[in-house]
């Protein structure tokens, strides 16, 4: 191969298109510095968005969840309310109950003395006078009251208050299965 010899035209053909080259080079940068920039707004701006849509989000949970602690509340205090009725209820019926059979057991005193004797009619009565004195102090009470009696009943004899349960089920479910033996 021969060695060829730059002309000046060469030269300045040379120099022409490094300069074009370079402005090639020099406008592709820019052009990927602007995507980037571009890009990096776009980024920026979906952060914002995705900020506000968490925070609106968030205080529609919260707003959800404070409406259902409200409805809670309100459940709370209705069941408090009918379980409060309930217990004044029941305490009314229970020392009615004990009311009414220390009544029966001292109307057949009488006739306990007749068929048993005397010492068993005064049993009867004697257990009717104890009767109807717990009625009595069962109706004279308020539910607080009891509930102390209560737990202190419990933590003194812990065995028989299990017992007392046990059967007391027992009942309950006979009670609500009819009392059917199937």
């Amino acid at each position: 191969m021969a060695n060829k010899t730059l002309t000046p035209a060469d030269a300045t053909d040379i120099t022409a298109a490094a300069a074009v080259s370079d402005t090639d080079d020099v406008s592709a940068k820019g052009r990927f510095t602007k995507a980037i920039e571009e890009a990096k707004a776009g980024a920026e701006a979906l952060k914002g968005e995705a900020i506000d849509k968490g925070a609106a989000y968030k205080a529609k949970v919260s707003d959800t969840a404070t409406d259902w602690m409200g409805e809670a509340k309100s459940y709370a205090g209705q069941a408090k309310e009918k379980g409060a009725a309930l217990a004044v209820e029941g305490k009314a019926k229970a020392s009615d109950a004990l009311s009414t059979l220390g009544k029966t057991i001292s109307d057949n005193a009488a006739t306990i003395d007749e068929k048993l004797g005397v010492q068993y009619g005064d049993y009867a009565r004697t257990a009717a006078r104890s009767i109807q004195e717990t009625a009595a102090k069962l109706e004279a009470k308020d539910l607080g009251e009891l509930g102390d009696d209560v737990k202190q009943f419990v933590q003194k004899s812990p065995g028989v208050a299990i017992g007392i349960a046990a059967v007391a089920g027992f009942a309950i479910a006979k009670l609500l299965s009819g009392g059917s033996d199937d």
